[in-house]
């Protein structure tokens, strides 16, 4: 039997709405990079952020655990304007996160944007979101 693995935590929020901010900014530039910027990104990245702050503020650190309850909110969310669906989102996320922790996520890095160019989640970087 394996072992299960160790949850990938994020430490506790010094600004749960820099963190928020942070990720509408990054997530709003994976979308416009991915495919083609269009108006419903700035919605989804909005609607995630909103998503992800109040599970911060509920003190939610797994990286695991955000990733689900931000695609289990998307599932009620109206894709019907944009390329994406929630899975693609959530999981982008995830990548995002684990990204501005530094953990190489090996296979299936997307070479659309740099993570460097995305800051970290915990320097608060700014971060241009325009396309």
């Amino acid at each position: 039997m394996t072992d299960p693995l160790t949850p990938i935590m994020l430490p506790p929020p010094k600004d749960v709405y820099q963190e928020g901010q942070w990720l509408m900014a990054a997530l709003l530039t994976w979308l416009n990079a991915e495919y083609l910027p269009e108006p419903a990104n700035r919605t989804i990245a909005e609607r995630v952020s909103q998503v992800f702050v109040r599970q911060r503020m509920e003190g939610e650190n797994d990286v695991g655990c955000l990733v689900m309850a931000i695609l289990t909110e998307l599932q009620s969310f109206d894709f019907s304007e944009s390329f994406y669906g929630e899975f693609t989102v959530a999981n982008a996320v995830g990548d995002l996160l684990f990204d501005s922790l530094g953990i190489d996520r090996c296979c299936g890095r997307s070479t659309t944007l740099d993570a460097a160019r995305l800051g970290t989640l915990l320097d608060g970087h700014d971060l241009d979101p325009s396309p």
